[in-house]
């Protein structure tokens, strides 16, 4: 386990420079910032002491190691449209962001492991067609138009959510809906496969023979069985669900760092794109090591080395 954890915490430090790299030289061929940050009526001469002022002027190799220089200590600069350290305003944004997958990640859990495991228990009749069919539709559906007939149906026209924005728990309910159905119907149909070819084993029937009931033997001895794969997913589809934010709140206007990312993006503040992809990019490979390290720990027989 030590030699495990070892050789992954040193694949980080390869992994992290290629993606800030790359980050790099895709915001340098967007575009020049200063021109937007000014607007239309700034003169050229106040254009060229901005670029100078900011280093937008040094040969690209300088501007690339000054970058990486800061980067190694967190240093993304300041914030062309906030005037405020990059890093700073991504990691305020994240705690909002983190809330919304968490939610829809539960949501998720909830709605598809009982499903998954009753279209197991019913494989091949009318139930198990249903709710694969539910899961295909679910998972085709584009989550801004999911999001937008959520606010038609329960803001516009019943009143009962908020349409956009945060505070309370009823402005997270539609973001989370949202964000969660698509992962619901990928866990659903992982769920059910995983259990069918449980339930199919010799020690569930030898189970069912001693007049054990049902429910017992499904989710004591099948699920238990399951859990590994679907926990694996759900891990995977956690670190999904950072990215899916972006549409997500946008339509909503959750104030997480999906929406301050889409706006630097649009207003090219390639501070707060470089700080936010260099945030997420730990958040996912630090979640994919501990997931392995958890998988260890429950089940003594995955090899990691």
């Amino acid at each position: 386990m030590g030699y495990y954890v070892g050789r992954r915490l040193l694949e980080v430090v390869p992994t992290l420079f290629l993606i800030v790299t790359i980050v790099f030289f895709l915001v340098y061929i967007v575009g020049d910032p200063v021109a937007l940050m000014l607007g239309e009526n700034a003169t050229p001469e106040r254009i060229a002491a901005i670029r100078d002022a900011m280093g937008l002027d040094d040969p690209l190799p300088v501007q690339y190691w000054h970058y990486i220089v800061s980067a190694v200590t967190g240093d993304f600069g300041d914030s062309y449209q906030y005037h405020e350290p990059a890093l700073a305003i991504v990691l305020e944004r994240l705690p909002a962001t983190l809330m919304l997958a968490v939610g829809s990640i539960v949501l998720a859990l909830v709605i598809a492991i009982p499903m998954g495991v009753w279209a197991a228990m019913h494989r091949g009749g009318a139930v198990d067609h249903l709710v694969s069919s539910i899961s295909v539709v679910a998972k085709a559906v584009p989550t801004f138009w999911l999001g937008i007939m959520l606010i038609m149906l329960f803001s516009v026209n019943l009143g009962w959510l908020p349409v956009s924005g945060s505070g309370t728990w009823a402005h997270l309910a539609l973001p989370m809906i949202t964000l969660g159905t698509g992962t619901a119907a990928e866990i659903t149909r992982l769920v059910r496969s995983s259990m069918v070819e449980i339930l199919g084993q010799d020690y569930i029937r030898t189970a069912y023979g001693k007049g054990l009931r049902e429910s017992f033997v499904v989710f004591k001895h099948g699920f238990s069985n399951a859990f590994i794969p679907v926990a694996s997913i759900t891990v995977l589809q956690f670190s999904a669900l950072l990215g899916g934010a972006l549409v997500t709140e946008s339509v909503f206007a959750w104030p997480g760092l999906g929406q301050l990312l889409v706006k630097a993006v649009t207003q090219r503040d390639m501070p707060i794109v470089q700080a936010a992809v260099f945030v997420v990019a730990v958040m996912v490979i630090g979640l994919s090591i501990l997931s392995d390290i958890s998988f260890k720990l429950v089940d003594r027989r995955i090899n990691l080395d």
